[in-house]
């Protein structure tokens, strides 16, 4: 397995290497930590030669310099940090400057990894109140999977726990295959939250039997259809150690899987990248799965298969 690490020296990047250990990832592996200074480095020549210009463009070089030093630290630091967390990994660092987001993606594009791991938000998201400008752009706009990583303080020992967001469609069963292929400790437990569009009687319909009676029938296949279908999704989870469950639920996808997730107590929420809903409400990724990235209180993994 192949990762790239986004680290800014920030709280939100703090946790998201803390969250490499509840990540489920394999005992070997490659990892890339990548730190980008938000700055602009002139050219060298620059200046033609006029005086007031080269103090000018001399000034920035050395700002930029002492920005590039500063995420050289950064990667230096995380790489430390990482290293006791993933033993058996090779594990390489790299200090850039530039466009953050950018960046990233330029360096993701190059390495091809299997999972891009961000903050909720970095140093530069102090106006975001969900999720930074950077981490939502190199979520909307990877290639690869996902993983929008939120620390957690443990007072002991327990379970690790995954909520998945389930519909059946390809990007679910996308989603529960990463989970399957990855190495869990024992007694992890994971439950598969499918949100029914359920329908609902109108204030007179509900006082009508007939009506009544009939709303129910189609919900209650609506919920064992979904059952149906998520009985081989259960059972590969179940193969490979998992107490896994299914969990149905009515209302609204991005809402509900937020608040089953909060309620289980997840560490994380795995959902395929065009799940619960069609691939026309965003060019990229699925709007559920944006909001559930950029609203959970817990990691996030939105699960794309390489093309």
């Amino acid at each position: 397995m192949k990762i790239l690490i986004a680290y800014d020296g920030s709280r939100c990047a703090e946790a998201a290497i803390d969250d490499l250990a509840r990540a489920g990832l394999p005992e070997s592996g490659e990892a890339l930590i990548a730190s980008v200074a938000e700055i602009w480095l002139p050219p060298e020549g620059d200046s033609d030669n006029d005086p007031a210009l080269e103090k000018l463009v001399a000034h920035h070089r050395e700002k930029g310099r002492r920005a590039l030093a500063e995420v050289q630290t950064f990667v230096a630091h995380a790489e430390s940090r990482a290293r006791s967390i993933l033993p058996g990994w090779t594990i390489e660092t790299r200090a850039t400057y530039g466009s953050p987001s950018w960046e990233l993606l330029s360096i993701a594009d190059e390495i091809n990894p299997d999972l891009i791991i961000v903050g909720s938000q970095g140093q530069t998201a102090l106006g975001r109140l969900l999720l930074g400008s950077i981490s939502q752009k190199v979520v909307t706009e990877a290639k690869c999977s996902v993983r929008v990583a939120r620390g957690r303080i443990n007072v002991d020992e327990s379970p690790i726990r995954i909520a998945i967001g389930f519909d059946s469609s390809k990007g679910a069963q996308a989603a529960v295959g990463a989970v399957a292929q990855r190495n869990w400790p024992a007694g992890t437990e994971v439950q598969l939250v499918a949100v029914a569009d359920g329908v609902h009687p109108t204030a007179i319909g509900r006082f009508v039997p007939p009506i009544s009676r009939a709303i129910d029938e189609v919900n209650n296949a609506e919920r064992s259809w979904l059952e149906e279908l998520a009985s081989d999704s259960l059972e590969k989870l179940r193969a490979i150690g998992c107490a896994a469950e299914l969990k149905v639920v009515d209302g609204n996808p991005k809402k509900k899987i937020i608040e089953e997730a909060e309620a289980w107590n997840a560490d994380a929420i795995f959902l395929g990248a065009n799940a619960f809903g069609s691939r026309l409400e965003r060019f990229l990724i699925g709007s559920t799965s944006s909001a559930v990235a950029a609203r959970a209180q817990c990691s996030v993994e939105v699960v794309r298969r390489p093309a």
